[in-house]
């Protein structure tokens, strides 16, 4: 599974700006990982895990803008396709399997 956040916050103010930053830094210290400016990206063992993420960026959402989570399947983030303009670079790997001993 996979947990994608997509959000557009307010930076017209000082205070705003660093509700922005405390946002963004809530979702890197919960291991999502940046996909482009504004949406991040978190892979999930399970439906529950990712639930429980969805949850921690429920209760950080900021006073003001728009966030939108999408949970996806390993098999719907791997069908992704990836348009690059002149630059190109390379594409993220997905984690690997996790493995339980």
């Amino acid at each position: 599974m996979w947990v994608l956040t997509m959000f557009d916050l307010p930076t017209d103010t000082k205070k705003a700006r660093r509700e922005h930053a405390l946002f963004r830094k809530m979702l890197l210290a919960d291991g999502f990982r940046r996909m482009q400016y504004s949406v991040y990206a978190r892979p999930c063992p399970s439906r529950e895990n990712a639930d429980v993420h969805v949850a921690r960026v429920e209760g950080a959402l900021p006073p003001d803008g728009e966030v939108r989570v999408l949970v996806i399947t390993d098999k719907q983030f791997a069908r992704m396709r990836i348009f690059w303009g002149k630059k190109r670079g390379a594409v993220e790997k997905p984690p690997g399997q996790l493995e339980l001993f």
